[in-house]
């Protein structure tokens, strides 16, 4: 007979909290269960490169216990799923992946199920899972994956455990991870934000900023670089906030620098905070050819009033004034955005102010979405009176402006040839192969798969609003 545990639940007041304590650098440490070996697991990732890199590590702690990917849920002996907690919509699709699994545990009730990941973080979702979904056996947050092991050999003699630690974090190094690709490959240099933008629930759940080791990060990248890597790409909720937390001098400007100086042939950085993106930066990534002209710089808004409700800390002159530099200063440089429509309060005019920025800006690219309200956040609070339709025309309207100025940055590489990495056979056309440019364009690619992990030569002869097609030059 099952019996219960203590539980630690989230809490999003005490997750909020930031002080001056010492972050504590670890060893992530496993003890070996013999019992999990040659068992399957099915693991499902949602949200973020961050989350990708999560399971990545949950990967790792499973090969460890000698245990079996398993690309079919029904075949499973355990079953993870790495959530994300930005919008409703990755909610949704988690509770109604639940529902396929609770028949999967009527039909075999010796199934592990487990829950990680920012959702994990939420005080709602977590009572939800308690009163509504009793046959998930543990619940785990974004700072303790390393208990993955223990869990696992929990839930064979408990009812339910959660496990989830609102807190400012610690780093963990040394970390084992089976990476997706043997080609690319992410790279955590700091974790957590303080930037408490009113809509975002990430501060809560993944804690404060929190930089590893400049020596730690520079080892793992030429391990990566000895291993044949050919791209990596440096991660964090800010990731040009890598640094200050020293309190040393240190600056993100210092760590990309010292990276490109390991000679790998690609390197890229996301996510960036204008706030934090420097001249110094802007410098460096000029100076080396292997740091990618690709910059994502998420502006939210273009209306200073939305821009001042959401605690963004910038406004759209000195967004344009920073974009403007890095035109003119990085060759060849494309940058891609993250644009909110219908944020509370958001008038037409405001959002006109947001049509005027993509006219001045043209990006390459931009990811948009409907504010979705995060329990716990300011934003949540404020008054909302724009009906669910407006908005929805109002995406519309941004995204037929973001796709125009997309294509036609596409088309101007018609013609040209562009240096593409490879990176596997094309879904598109199984007798092709995709890459992406250094300005982080897809191509599919008329090219042998011999040249799958190289970077090579491709003339573009087609151009769409999110792809290229091109032919490898010999």
């Amino acid at each position: 007979m099952k019996v219960g545990v203590s539980m630690n639940l989230p809490d999003l007041k005490k997750a909020k909290e930031r002080t001056s304590k010492p972050v504590e650098y670890q060893c992530q440490e496993l003890a070996f269960d013999s019992s999990f070996q040659g068992k399957k697991y099915f693991l499902r990732t949602y949200g973020c490169q961050m989350n990708e890199h999560d399971s990545e590590e949950i990967k790792g702690i499973l090969d460890f216990y000698g245990m079996i990917p398993c690309e079919e849920l029904e075949k499973a002996d355990v079953i993870l799923l790495n959530t994300c907690a930005i919008r409703e919509n990755a909610h949704d699709k988690v509770f109604g992946y639940l529902g396929r699994i609770k028949h999967l545990k009527k039909e075999r009730p010796e199934v592990i199920v487990g829950i990680g990941g920012c959702m994990s973080q939420e005080e709602g979702i977590v009572e939800e899972i308690q009163t509504r979904h009793p046959y998930v056996n543990f619940v785990f947050g974004t700072h303790n994956i390393h208990d993955l092991g223990r869990l696992l050999s929990n839930a064979k003699k408990t009812s339910q455990e959660i496990e989830v630690y609102s807190m400012e974090g610690n780093v963990y190094e040394n970390v084992s991870y089976k990476r997706d690709s043997k080609i690319t490959a992410w790279v955590n240099i700091i974790y957590g934000c303080d930037k408490f933008c009113t809509y975002c629930i990430v501060p809560y759940t993944r804690g404060k900023e929190r930089s590893r080791k400049m020596s730690e990060i520079l080892k793992e990248v030429k391990m990566l670089k000895e291993e044949g890597y050919q791209e990596v790409t440096l991660l964090g909720q800010n990731v040009n906030a890598y640094g200050h937390d020293f309190q040393d001098g240190t600056l993100f400007s210092h760590l990309l620098e010292k990276v490109a100086q390991t000679g790998i042939p690609r390197i890229r950085f996301v996510t960036s905070h204008p706030w934090n993106f420097t001249d110094e930066m802007i410098d460096v990534i000029a100076k080396y050819p292997n740091i990618m002209p690709y910059i994502h710089l998420p502006i939210q808004s273009g209306s200073n009033r939305i821009l001042k409700l959401m605690g963004r800390r910038y406004t759209k002159e000195s967004y344009i004034e920073l974009f403007q530099k890095m035109k003119n200063r990085i060759p060849n440089v494309a940058i891609t955005t993250d644009i909110i429509v219908g944020f509370p309060g958001e008038t037409e005019e405001d959002f006109q102010e947001t049509l005027d920025v993509v006219e001045t800006c043209q990006f390459d690219g931009a990811y948009t979405f409907i504010f979705s309200p995060r329990e716990g956040t300011p934003a949540a609070r404020m008054r909302d009176d724009t009906p669910k339709e407006e908005k929805e025309k109002r995406l519309q309207r941004l995204n037929e402006r973001v796709n125009f100025y997309s294509k036609q940055k596409n088309e101007a590489l018609l013609h040209r040839e562009a240096p593409v990495l490879i990176l596997g056979q094309s879904e598109k056309d199984p007798k092709k192969v995709y890459g992406y440019t250094d300005t982080m364009k897809l191509v599919n690619v008329d090219a042998p798969q011999s040249v799958i992990g190289q970077i090579v030569p491709v003339l573009i002869t087609d151009a769409k609003s999110f792809s290229l097609d091109g032919r490898m030059v010999k």
